[in-house]
């Protein structure tokens, strides 16, 4: 039986080859309505686009990249379902609604082979300042898209995750659960959540009229490198009775950190961390953590970066407002 051809499809939808081409490459804006009824017609008798065909004559290679600078040590948690995969897993769905595939880059590191790597634009999830994978991409000429501002960077279209509200968020609550000394952890590698969070921290400080205490640890120490900073950190500031730990590998390693000091969580001291993951839920006691929305996030990446693709104005937007997860890390009042 001869194969449908592009011509049989459009004769049959009523509609020139063009249109059917933008239909499936979504090159070109066509009517929904027209659009479906091209999909359906095409089920129908059985036509599936030439998809080498269509890279050929569009230069573009039908692939959308997402990548960070992110370490393992602090990017993905338990069998490595962390913070970037779950934002990966939803890209992947929203790339493909949009036909494009989604090729997942590791975290970077310094020497990495990227050149074979092409492809028609990339979302970079939180990008620090002067970030190489930034450097890399936009030389290329490849459409850059950012999941948390890109520091120094306000040319880059992003998704804002509203960090220094997160912080305050977490802040308050830490105070409201009868907190007097709250110390803060954050990454050294200068991503703009940190930043953020680093700000509205010292604001917070000043309202209160509480001295600061708070640690940049470098992202590739991991759990380890935190336990470590925590315990010294505990010792020279006895009174510290919460943390907020953004990240959540060192968030594990602060929760080692005063359990190997005697200390009990949260009658001694209170945690919180940023990112809702198993880190959050499987820690001894369960940590009270943020609902970031990333499904929401990720879907507003890919977005942005199909209108860069497409040639259109891809501006910043503000994803979804954080929700607070409350876990007995933080609980108020007497604990068994």
């Amino acid at each position: 039986m001869k194969k449908p051809t592009i011509s049989d499809l459009a004769q049959a939808a009523g509609v020139s080859k063009t249109t059917v081409s933008h239909a499936f490459s979504g090159r070109r804006h066509v009517d929904p309505e027209t659009r479906q009824r091209i999909e359906k017609i095409a089920q129908e008798i059985g036509y599936r686009p030439n998809r080498a065909a269509q890279h050929l004559r569009t230069g573009r290679t039908g692939m959308i990249a997402l990548a960070s600078s992110m370490p393992f040590s602090v990017a993905a948690g338990p069998s490595r379902l962390g913070f970037l995969m779950e934002i990966a897993a939803t890209a992947a769905v929203a790339s493909l609604t949009r036909n494009m595939a989604l090729c997942l880059i590791p975290p970077f590191q310094s020497g990495a082979q990227l050149d074979a790597i092409t492809p028609d634009g990339v979302i970079l999830v939180e990008p620090f300042q002067d970030d190489p994978l930034v450097q890399h991409f936009t030389s290329l000429g490849v459409p850059v898209v950012s999941v948390g501002r890109v520091p120094g960077r306000g040319d880059i279209p992003h998704v804002d995750l509203n960090s220094h509200g997160t912080a305050r968020l977490v802040l308050e609550h830490l105070r409201a659960s009868g907190a007097s000394r709250i110390g803060l952890v954050t990454g050294a590698q200068r991503r703009n959540s940190y930043l953020e969070t680093e700000a509205a921290y010292r604001s917070f400080c000043d309202e209160t009229g509480t001295e600061p205490a708070f640690l940049q640890l470098d992202e590739t120490g991991g759990e380890v490198l935190a336990a470590e900073a925590v315990a010294g950190l505990l010792s020279s500031i006895p009174d510290l009775d919460a943390m907020f730990v953004p990240v959540d590998a060192f968030a594990s390693g602060a929760v080692t950190a005063v359990t190997a000091k005697g200390l009990k969580i949260p009658q001694d001291i209170k945690i919180a961390t940023r990112y809702d993951g198993l880190r959050a839920k499987l820690s001894q006691p369960p940590l009270t953590a943020v609902e970031l929305h990333l499904e929401a996030i990720a879907d507003q990446a890919v977005g942005l970066l199909m209108a860069a693709i497409g040639g259109g104005i891809a501006e910043a937007v503000s994803a979804p407002l954080p929700d607070l997860v409350l876990r007995e890390s933080t609980a108020c009042g007497p604990q068994p």
